[in-house]
């Protein structure tokens, strides 16, 4: 096969350039924690309370993908993370799909964050939710951090650390604070979808999903990252683990001081803002300032997503499977061409999205869909595990086999259990599979891509040998 041509300008970042584990770690926090946690109450509430079992199963698996890429990217620090698994262990067909799945995740997550971030910039304007203006607004938050990532990586950062700080001070005061304020009778009847407890759990595990989607950003954006091997690890568990703590507390929090029938009204789509008014007691300047600090942070999780939509698409340029143009990069070292192409996108995806439907329907829709694309490459992350630490055993190295192994099964079944419970709720057939249906028709647009590209596809590199261990494995298909 031949080799793609290069710009000799794409390289990786110099060693001052580069993301160190406080920044790595902020990224993978400040990608977490986004909107769709502040949005979160509002969004399941029509499960009711059970929605907090939803998102302790929703943190675990959480964990176990925290757990998978730590260990993964020890082995394989390279750019692209669940792609770059994927095409070493199955081939470059399958090391497509991956990555066009993933890069689908990122452009239309960031466009179901900046949904859930007009509702909390709705609290001061246009307060009556026009949607010309919604989409206005929405607009503005997409491109200003495109225009941020533009400027380089070190801007980037230094967004990232502080936006990660700001957007932490809210749900670390509900994780508290809020704590003192519940009212135990808020939380029955604990079901009130009308379905089984377990579908109940199910439906809204996969909306809890798209809080949690970022626990592979440090590994996307490897080559970014200062000493890979150890950080990309490191910041993965510790940026998981501190956002997952504030997740459940603060969830528990805000479902114990408003009802569920409070939390799904559209007056209180702001969710978080609506528990501090109703702890304050009177005026609306605590919920103002909590709309405030989520509006930063809904600029930070934009900040980082829009590198890592612009991330993917260059490490599979980088093997010949994506175009050309995603693997170059600008003066300023970034990939300006696929931060400006994914950041149209998802603009494209917002203005349709408002055009079509409400505000609510708009963000469970992109969130469910989002948790599809995602849920694929993280299943093939863990096949991949599964398949390397199956065959080290074969080859008699077998350091911490069963740990690796349980890790990675419990990841694939999370994976899986995404992807069958993302089904919209509704009446109307292609509302139920809307989600499905969207992630479907964006997959198929990949098709001619994918056969556009065959003839510069690279020779996958042979899977690294288990740390220490010095017995490389065969290498993948081509």
């Amino acid at each position: 096969m031949t080799q793609i041509e290069h710009r000799p300008d794409v390289a990786p970042p110099e060693e001052g350039e580069r993301l160190g584990l406080p920044q790595s770690t902020a990224l993978v926090m400040g990608s977490i924690i986004g909107v769709g946690i502040f949005s979160l109450p509002y969004a399941i509430a029509s499960y009711g309370p059970i929605s907090l079992v939803a998102m302790l199963v929703a943190t675990i698996g959480a964990g176990a993908l925290a757990m998978l890429f730590a260990v993964m990217s020890r082995r394989l620090p390279a750019d692209g993370g669940p792609y770059a698994y994927a095409r070493v262990a199955f081939g470059n067909g399958l090391g497509f799909s991956n990555a066009w799945s993933y890069w689908i995740t990122a452009w239309a997550g960031n466009a179901a964050i900046v949904v859930g971030w007009v509702y909390y910039v709705e609290t001061f304007v246009n307060k009556d939710s026009t949607v010309v203006w919604s989409i206005a607004i929405a607009l503005v938050g997409l491109w200003i951090p495109a225009a941020v990532n533009l400027t380089g990586v070190h801007n980037m950062g230094v967004l990232q650390v502080w936006t990660t700080v700001l957007k932490f001070v809210p749900l670390a005061l509900m994780s508290t604070v809020g704590l003192f304020f519940i009212s135990s009778g808020n939380y029955t009847p604990f079901n009130t979808s009308g379905e089984s407890d377990l579908s109940a759990i199910g439906g809204a595990m996969a909306i809890c999903l798209f809080s949690y989607l970022g626990v592979e950003t440090a590994s996307v954006a490897a080559r970014k990252v200062r000493d890979p091997a150890r950080n990309v690890g490191r910041s993965t568990i510790f940026g998981t683990l501190a956002s997952g703590v504030v997740y459940l507390l603060s969830l528990v929090a805000v479902f114990g001081i408003l009802p569920a029938s409070a939390l799904a009204i559209d007056s209180n789509r702001a969710s978080y803002s609506a528990a501090a008014d109703s702890i304050v007691g009177s005026g609306a300047w605590a919920g103002n300032l909590v709309a405030l600090a989520v509006i930063v942070s809904g600029i930070g999780a934009l900040n980082g997503w829009t590198m890592i939509c612009a991330e993917m698409p260059l490490a599979a340029a980088k093997d010949g499977l994506f175009p050309k143009r995603f693997g170059t990069l600008s003066r300023r070292g970034v990939p300006a061409f696929g931060i400006i192409a994914s950041t149209g996108l998802a603009s494209i995806a917002v203005v349709i999205s408002y055009l079509g439907t409400n505000g609510a329907s708009v963000f469970t829709t992109l969130v469910l869909m989002t948790g599809i694309t995602a849920a694929i490459p993280f299943a093939f992350s863990a096949l991949a595990q599964i398949t390397w630490r199956w065959h080290d055993h074969q080859a008699g190295h077998t350091p911490r086999l069963v740990l690796d192994l349980a890790v990675a099964a419990v990841a694939l079944l999370m994976s899986l259990a995404f992807i069958y419970y993302s089904r919209n709720t509704g009446s109307s057939w292609y509302v139920v599979w809307g989600p499905f249906l969207m992630a479907g028709g964006a997959s198929l647009v990949g098709i001619p891509v994918y056969l556009a590209m065959r003839s510069t596809m690279t020779v996958p590199e042979p899977v690294p040998p288990h740390p220490g261990s010095s017995v490389t494995l065969s290498k993948g298909p081509n």
